[in-house]
């Protein structure tokens, strides 16, 4: 399965939705919408808030967060945001400043 990958040179202002795997190697402000998983890797810079299925952070997400299946920050992600799901991973190392709310 191939993802959609926006490449760590692209900056994206505005409102992303799909119905496919999304990977942010760059820079995207506004509004996410996502049906599969959103992948923020290390060099990805998120300002927006974000709906998807799974969201995994390793590079830095400034916003809200919901999500229907699980959200997972990685060592070297960083977080400033609310977080909504029902499953909740943050790893030793990681920056989290927000709210958690797991009664999905």
């Amino acid at each position: 399965m191939a993802n959609t990958i926006i490449g760590s040179t692209i900056v994206i202002d505005g409102e992303i939705t799909g119905n496919e795997p999304l990977v942010i190697q760059g820079t995207v402000k506004g509004r996410i919408a996502l049906q599969e998983s959103l992948f923020v890797e290390n060099s990805g810079v998120v300002e927006a808030d974000v709906t998807s299925e799974n969201i995994e952070i390793s590079g830095a997400v400034t916003g809200n967060i919901a999500a229907s299946e699980r959200v997972e920050i990685k060592s070297d992600g960083r977080m400033v945001g609310d977080i909504r799901s029902p499953r909740i991973l943050i790893a030793d190392g990681a920056h989290f400043k927000g709210h958690i709310d797991m009664d999905v």
